[in-house]
């Protein structure tokens, strides 16, 4: 494949693992925790440097995984205290990505790692740093982590497709029906943490969040089924990971910041076009023999 071709399906497989993960986070009314893991990871991936001294490996994974999870713990928590669940999660990520930059701006040294880094990524670089795989061949390093993080995530959402639906719309139905909420929240949160630190290093905290939270609203538009919105997500990620790439190219800017761009461009159209909750919907409805009858308020 070429490098071209790399970087499209990298950020296509972002787009799709997000994609996916992200209509749960909507439907639980969560949708930032997915800014708050982005930016917490932060502070798992530069502890893990700092224990192993390497930029990369499962260390950062476990590393950033981690740090997701406190940060899930940490918000629990201090909403059990009363802390409104919003302000519970402003106060721990913007608190440990705080720690996280005080750390690579101290500690870190010349290790390439850094705030820019963190925030946008680098995709561009992703071709260069390849493995050796059986059959496959010679495959990018981020690429090969994300088709993996993919199949896990695939895995885990028809593992517990039924006890995340049932903990996402009514988790006291849950509990009378002996589902274990919590355990499931934090199994939940712990796919959340896995797919957004594989999805850091490559394309940053900016399109990470995009990824996570946008296309999944604009499918929250388009159906009221689960597993159709599941599907939507994922179409979205993809579409604005392969649209933001030739865009950024076309008039040369960011790559990242192109694709999280065009993921707000889907939103809009959803928004606006949608046929059960969309802007025009409001104002249009089927009429008889398919014919468009407009709505007029009085």
């Amino acid at each position: 494949m070429t490098y071209t071709a790399w970087i499209i399906v990298t950020a296509a497989l972002v787009g799709l693992s997000c994609g996916l993960v992200g209509v749960f986070l909507i439907l639980r009314k969560t949708a930032m925790m997915a800014d708050a893991i982005s930016h917490t990871v932060l502070l798992g991936i530069v502890i893990a440097f700092l224990v192993t001294r390497e930029v990369s490996g499962s260390a950062m994974l476990v590393g950033g995984i981690l740090a997701g999870l406190v940060t899930a713990f940490l918000v629990q928590w201090l909403h059990s205290l009363r802390v409104q669940h919003d302000a519970s999660m402003g106060i721990v990520f913007t608190t440990l990505f705080a720690i996280g930059v005080i750390l690579i701006s101290t500690s870190v040294g010349n290790a390439h790692l850094d705030v820019q880094h963190a925030l946008m990524g680098e995709i561009t670089f992703i071709p260069f740093h390849t493995i050796t795989l059986p059959v496959i061949g010679q495959i990018p390093q981020a690429t090969a982590l994300l088709m993996i993080v993919f199949l896990v995530v695939l895995f885990f959402i028809i593992a517990f497709y039924k006890e995340w639906k049932i903990t996402s719309f009514d988790p006291t139905l849950a509990a009378s029906l002996g589902i274990p909420v919590m355990v499931m929240h934090y199994l939940f949160m712990s796919l959340v943490s896995v797919t957004t630190v594989a999805s850091f290093d490559s394309v940053g905290a900016i399109m990470v969040v995009a990824m996570l939270i946008t296309p999944a609203a604009s499918a929250y538009l388009w159906t009221d089924k689960l597993a159709v919105m599941l599907v939507l997500s994922g179409f979205f990620g993809v579409i604005s990971a392969v649209a933001g790439f030739y865009v950024a190219a076309w008039i040369d800017t960011s790559i990242s910041g192109s694709m999280a761009f065009a993921t707000g461009i889907v939103f809009l159209v959803s928004f606006i076009g949608s046929p059960k909750h969309g802007l025009l919907s409001k104002y249009i409805r089927p009429g008889v023999h398919g014919r468009i009858v407009w709505r007029v308020k009085r």
